[in-house]
């Protein structure tokens, strides 16, 4: 779907396709190719500094991000797929976190960035002191998916690769399909404050450089939603261009996250008189845990929540978390839209 509401045409999307891998594959060289700032923010580098030693410099040369696209919680054992992985770095990180029982698949469709990942792999491996490999890369494409299975995935990332689609609701339909039930998404990505002129989504370069194919957040929101993604969360916003093309506009860094639900999420946040308690065994955030922008938990601190949100902490991988009590009656809309006790931290 185009940010007008209309369905591309295939031999637009291809000619695209076709101009974004020669771009990625053949122009960037590394960071500093690039001629707008979307794309160059402060990513999974600067987190997860210590595990980026151990990675190869020219796979580091060429990552290109909007922010950290990985949950700062506990990932041990789980099989994580990244979109548009390009030379791997968020790959071979997420390798380490998920262990050498987790597994970690990358897609992307430019084989110049596959070409980097794939021949660094054996290097990270044996610096990470595996004896057989857990990362993976395959050629695929972002709004289809077609080597990954159904329902075999438990966490969907991304790093600023869905603005470069042109068919985002197949991209957020085969992110439901291969999520399992409990699976989440967490994804780093541009955002517009308004509907884009035809002036900027049909330069190529700047769809190149993550701004011309940028949705309209709430556009976002609503196609995320559609996906089957009730109720999906913010955990950062920050700007990073604006008046770009000569026109009023401003670009967001956004990282969202959102659940697969086999009982799909109330359509509202709805009030049935629950709290949640979290228990301070998250390694890394033993003080609090941060959900969302909305939700800053305390530890050992009972806090009134929604039934989405009870959902999110009792029924995912986040449930050995938290204490969360039963549903009682119900008292109507419940506020989920004030701020965070505390500030919340940025993704990076």
């Amino acid at each position: 779907m185009n940010t007008d509401g209309t369905t591309p045409k295939t031999s637009s999307m291809e000619e695209l396709r076709t101009f974004l891998s020669e771009y990625y594959g053949q122009v960037l060289q590394s960071t500093g190719d690039l001629e707008q700032n979307a794309c160059c923010v402060a990513s999974s580098l600067s987190t997860y500094s210590e595990i980026a030693e151990l990675i190869p410099s020219e796979v580091k040369d060429r990552n290109y991000g909007c922010g950290c696209c990985i949950p700062p919680d506990e990932l041990e054992g789980l099989t994580v797929l990244d979109l548009g992985s390009g030379t791997g770095l968020d790959c071979f990180i997420l390798g380490s976190l998920v262990g050498a029982k987790g597994r970690v698949f990358g897609i992307d469709m430019t084989d110049e960035q596959l070409d980097i990942a794939r021949r660094n792999v054996p290097e990270v491996m044996s610096a990470f002191g595996y004896s057989e490999d857990n990362v993976f890369f395959n050629k695929d494409f972002i709004e289809t998916l077609e080597s990954i299975e159904d329902s075999t995935v438990d966490l969907v990332v991304s790093d600023c690769a869905i603005n470069l689609s042109p068919r985002k609701d197949n991209v957020f339909g085969s992110i439901h399909r291969v999520l399992k039930p409990g699976g989440e998404f967490y994804i780093s990505d541009i955002v517009a404050d308004r509907r884009l002129p035809p002036s900027i989504r049909n330069d190529k370069k700047l769809h190149a450089e993550c701004l011309g194919g940028a949705l309209y957040e709430y556009d976002l929101l609503d196609t995320i939603t559609a996906a089957g993604f009730r109720d999906p969360r913010s955990v950062s916003r920050s700007l990073v261009e604006e008046n770009i093309g000569g026109t009023p506009n401003r670009f967001y860094s956004m990282t969202l996250r959102g659940f697969k639900f086999e009982t799909p999420l109330d359509r509202r946040c709805e009030d049935f008189s629950q709290n949640a308690t979290y228990l301070g065994n998250c390694p890394g955030s033993e003080e609090s845990f941060f959900l969302d922008q909305n939700h800053l938990f305390e530890k050992n601190t009972a806090r009134a929540i929604c039934r989405n949100t009870a959902r999110m902490l009792a029924e995912t991988r986040l449930s050995k978390y938290f204490e969360v009590t039963d549903e009682l009656e119900h008292r109507g809309i419940f506020d989920c839209s004030s701020p965070a006790p505390s500030e919340s931290p940025g993704c990076c």
